[in-house]
């Protein structure tokens, strides 16, 4: 098939500030709280423990390191506890919450019979969690790529190739999908892999942006 109706074009999510919650600041400030005792005291702590999602978390973004020696070597780095980072390695997991108005959105796709996937750099442990924690999500999903499952991670082209691969898509079903990410490197990242994009800020502009497009939400 090289061409779908309008009712089928796929969405692709990513997840963490588009579909599931992300507040690092409100995070670090719950699970760290005698030291991020201020929001800017917890900015703080949230890039030296994810440093943008590179360098450490990066690695565990892209299942290439387990959850005690990535606690060992961000301890190291930052002067925290491994417990303190463990910590936040668990805290980060249930801060990864469902948002109810970007839930709508994907449920309005799915009613409407567009075809839903993600595309998320989340770590093995995290990625397991979300799976056995909201069933309501993975309902949604015809498909999806796990970073720390492929050991690729977003922005690398590598991961586009195989995600567009894994779904079995030819370069003209790619062209007519539409892959929503908040960050700017992977919606750039998309596009020159073929697959048109959009970034995502909130749910209501979401939907706008979705109905200029001709999906059905």
């Amino acid at each position: 098939m090289s061409t779908m109706s309008a009712a089928q074009r796929p969405v692709v999510f990513d997840f963490g500030a588009v579909v599931f919650r992300w507040r690092p600041i409100d995070l670090m400030m719950r699970v760290l709280p005698t030291r991020a005792t201020t929001p800017a005291l917890a900015q703080h702590w949230a890039k030296e423990v994810f440093q943008d999602f590179k360098g450490d978390w990066g690695l565990f973004d892209a299942g290439q390191i387990e959850v005690a020696p990535l606690c060992q070597r961000i301890a190291a780095r930052t002067g925290l506890s491994p417990e303190d980072v463990h910590a936040v390695v668990l805290g980060v997991a249930e801060e990864l919450q469902p948002m109810p108005e970007t839930l709508a959105v994907m449920r309005a796709l799915h009613a409407a019979g567009h075809p839903i996937y993600f595309l998320s750099n989340m770590p093995k442990p995290l990625a397991d969690h979300l799976e056995q924690h909201h069933p309501q999500v993975f309902g949604l999903m015809s498909d999806g790529v796990f970073s720390g499952r492929v050991g690729l991670i977003k922005p690398d082209p590598a991961i586009f190739a195989l995600t567009l691969a894994q779904f079995g898509w030819s370069t003209e079903q790619a062209a007519q999908g539409l892959f929503i990410d908040d960050h700017p490197a992977n919606v750039a990242a998309s596009m020159e892999a073929g697959l048109p994009a959009l970034r995502f800020t909130t749910a209501e502009q979401l939907r706008s942006d979705l109905q200029g497009l001709g999906f059905a939400v």
